[in-house]
């Protein structure tokens, strides 16, 4: 008995998720085909230079800008960011810091805070023999 090795595909929607880029920022000819999990693979080892282009300098997809700026999404668009961004703008916002911002960041960093000592409390309580678990 033989198998059959079916390539795995993904839209391109998906491919560009994976590669952190905005898809309506990709060449035609990515937007418009299917992508296999071999090309992804090549894509990521060896970017072409559009690839590299985007990454460095965008527009960015909404993960990768609130990763930049240090904020939730739900974050950016309580700050009325629902676009992509370049680098340019990114970095534009983090020299103007406005007052969404600030708010943001701190949110964020009290959030961070609160899953630390929540993954600390938990850790404590697995040391401890014979404690019932929730």
């Amino acid at each position: 008995m033989t198998s059959h090795q079916t390539t795995q595909t993904m839209k391109p929607a998906t491919a560009a998720k994976k590669l952190g880029v905005y898809l309506p920022a990709t060449p035609t000819e990515f937007q418009e085909g299917v992508v296999s999990r071999s090309e992804l693979n090549a894509l990521q080892a060896d970017p072409p230079q559009w690839l590299l282009d985007l990454r460095r300098d965008g527009p960015h997809p909404r993960p990768v800008v609130a990763a930049k700026l240090g904020v939730s999404i739900a974050g950016l668009a309580r700050g009325g960011v629902t676009e992509a961004l370049t680098t340019e703008q990114i970095d534009e916002l983090k020299r103007e810091l406005p007052d969404w911002l600030r708010q943001e960041r701190a949110t964020q960093a009290e959030v961070r805070k609160e899953a630390a000592r929540i993954k600390e409390k938990n850790a404590a309580r697995a040391e401890q023999p014979g404690e019932p678990r929730p």
